[in-house]
């Protein structure tokens, strides 16, 4: 059974940090890609950051760039999201999904597996 856990989520200030984990299991993680979205109440699920799992290339969305750092550890079948510098709009539930074709893309509905989310709550 395919399983995507985020963890890590909670309440920061404006200019603080966060590390989001998603830890999976279930499948060969080698041949996956990894990607991290979030929705907001109100809005459509937005993609964040992706990572092809097998040559480690990474994706940030323009209003994350700079700001975040996604990261693979296949050993531990695990992916980061390091996020520094928050903003109050990047409140969210940020979600982790597995794509099984192993293409990195910011695509909500190319994605196969999906975690049950994850809070982030950026206060002013």
């Amino acid at each position: 059974e395919v399983q995507l856990v985020e963890s890590g989520g909670g309440l920061v200030q404006a200019g603080g940090s966060l590390r989001l984990s998603c830890a999976a299991s279930g499948f060969t993680f080698d041949d996956y890609a990894i990607g991290w979205f979030r929705q907001a109440p109100g809005k459509e699920r937005e993609g964040v950051s992706c990572i092809s799992s097998s040559d480690g290339s990474t994706y940030y969305a323009d209003s994350v760039k700079g700001r975040f750092t996604i990261s693979s550890d296949n050993a531990k079948n695990t992916v980061y999201l390091q996020m520094n510098s928050l903003k109050p709009e990047d409140t969210a539930v940020y979600y982790c999904a597995a794509d099984r074709l192993g293409i990195a893309t910011m695509i909500p509905y190319e994605y196969d597996y999906w975690g049950q989310g994850t809070q982030v709550t950026v206060s002013s």
